[in-house]
């Protein structure tokens, strides 16, 4: 997605040879406009899926993943991070490691908001090592439902997570994928 790509370029940040930081209109301050056209190439990428619910970790793959939401005309639902006394006592849990905080998290969905008859896109910021996105299709095989694909706006392509997944037989859409940040430069494949 050129458009994105031209966006990284412009505003992103090398932090070492593998941060990538894009806070400026990704997950933080957020480029509503960009998330649009971001929207709707994720529809296009998955033109030919069935999508009944679209499935996102907190908290930056939320506004992405409601942007995307409106033009497959489903509901998001994310995976917590936090224990909370008013989550549902039943819930779907698997373990993501956070490449960027280097912390493990239990992550949970409410066993109410995910059924067997649901088709599940998976959306999020980042791909770097594939635990998030691995996490999230754990959740989705525990509630029996459809894996449509994933969706990612940037995979760190010198990392190892988009491999994996692929070589699961998952349809892994990312719009950006980058080669390297060697020598603060940002390459893309």
């Amino acid at each position: 997605m050129e458009l994105l790509k031209q966006k990284i370029l412009s505003e992103g940040r090398v932090i070492g040879k593998d941060i990538l930081k894009v806070d400026s209109f990704l997950n933080h301050q957020i480029d509503v406009a960009l998330f649009n056209e971001i929207g709707k190439e994720f529809k296009r990428r998955f033109f030919d899926k069935k999508v009944t619910k679209i499935l996102t970790i907190e908290a930056s793959g939320i506004a992405i993943a409601c942007i995307a939401a409106q033009y497959f005309k489903v509901p998001v639902v994310f995976a917590k991070k936090t224990e909370s006394r008013n989550l549902d006592q039943e819930t779907y849990e698997s373990e993501a490691y956070s490449f960027t905080k280097q912390k493990t998290y239990s992550i949970r969905v409410s066993k109410r908001y995910m059924a067997k008859q649901d088709h599940i896109l998976i959306i999020d910021d980042f791909l770097a090592n594939g635990k998030a996105a691995q996490a999230l299709i754990d959740i989705v095989h525990q509630a029996g439902a459809a894996l449509a694909g994933v969706g990612i706006v940037i995979e760190k392509g010198f990392q190892n997570g988009g491999e994996i997944l692929r070589s699961q037989n998952v349809q892994v859409e990312s719009l950006a994928i980058v080669k390297s940040l060697e020598e603060n430069q940002i390459l893309f494949k």
